[in-house]
């Protein structure tokens, strides 16, 4: 097959891609046509079928594994695929995990590496509620390791949350470590549970998408939850540590209109959104810059407010 981050611009190719995305239009002069988002381990590609109802485009639909072939354009300085034929693939044509992105480091080790840092919470309280996902939970521990960090943005692929997580416990590490007021045990201990409401909020791959439980009521209410959980199976948890460790979780977004139903109050809520929106925001410049060769400005960014650009290699 040939892979999205391999394909160059004037090209013709005829390959498979999981159809991520589906959408019809209409042009300004009332002539139909698709979007579609074709999606590879190696990232995701725009596509467009011009003429829906010619003969050599087949029924399709989302989440549909599809052979394509089409022509490589660029189009506001992102390649496009044109796409003038299409059919179902079946399902000897093609190996499911060539389709599911995924994160370059090993999740072996990162979770190795998470259980470390969890060993080292002193506080019994705090390191046996975080133990009765990331230890006793197999389930839990199963799916955690292949979710995503998000259905876009940033850390969208499997072991994305995995990737994530563990970059936001290094930095906090370094917080904990520069600032005395700060209790690193409950700092630990809330950013390696920070996320954990996404295993519910955002389904597996191939879709990885908002379920509803995700919809109604979201990843920090969702993870206060499953916090309270694990609190009520530990006898005597103090109910002062609770109550701060479920508002470093419910504040991790920092600002209300961001999601987070309370401003950070305490100096572990505040470190701990730092650290989630550094490795969030940087995740994000990655992965914009990815694929981007020189030093040509990408245009206005909403997220970031700003025309972006790679650095030179001068």
């Amino acid at each position: 097959m040939k892979y999205i981050k391999d394909l160059h611009e004037g090209e013709t190719i005829r390959s498979i891609y999981l159809c991520k995305g589906k959408r019809s239009a209409e042009t300004r002069n009332g002539k139909p046509y698709d979007n579609l988002l074709l999606q590879d381990k190696t990232g995701t590609l725009d596509g467009k079928i011009w003429d829906p109802n010619s003969q050599g485009i087949a029924d399709y639909d989302e989440k549909d594994f599809i052979e394509v072939v089409g022509d490589v354009i660029t189009y506001n300085n992102n390649l496009q695929l044109n796409i003038k034929q299409l059919r179902i693939a079946s399902e000897g044509d093609y190996n499911p995990a060539d389709y599911m992105p995924t994160s370059e480091k090993s999740v072996d080790t990162m979770y190795e590496e998470l259980l470390t840092y969890i060993r080292g919470i002193s506080n019994e309280y705090l390191r046996r509620a975080v133990e009765y996902y990331f230890v006793n939970d197999e389930a839990f521990i199963k799916k955690f390791k292949g979710h995503s960090a998000a259905k876009t943005v940033h850390h969208g692929f499997a072991g994305g949350l995995l990737e994530h997580t563990l970059s936001v416990v290094h930095l906090c590490e370094y917080f904990a470590g520069a600032y005395d007021i700060i209790n690193k045990d409950l700092l630990i201990a809330s950013a390696v549970c920070h996320d954990i409401g996404k295993t519910k909020e955002l389904s597996s791959f191939p879709d990885n998408d908002y379920t509803d439980e995700g919809q109604l009521i979201g990843h920090i209410v969702i993870g206060v939850e499953m916090l309270s959980d694990a609190i009520r199976t530990i006898p005597d948890f103090p109910e002062v540590l609770a109550n701060e460790w479920k508002h470093c979780i419910i504040a991790h977004h920092g600002e209300l209109e961001f999601g987070s139903p309370k401003k950070p109050a305490l100096a572990e809520a505040m470190a701990l959104n730092l650290a989630d929106n550094a490795d969030a925001k940087m995740q994000t410049l990655k992965e914009i810059f990815k694929d981007k060769k020189g030093t040509d400005w990408l245009g206005y960014n909403r997220l970031f407010e700003s025309n972006l650009r790679r650095t030179s290699d001068v």
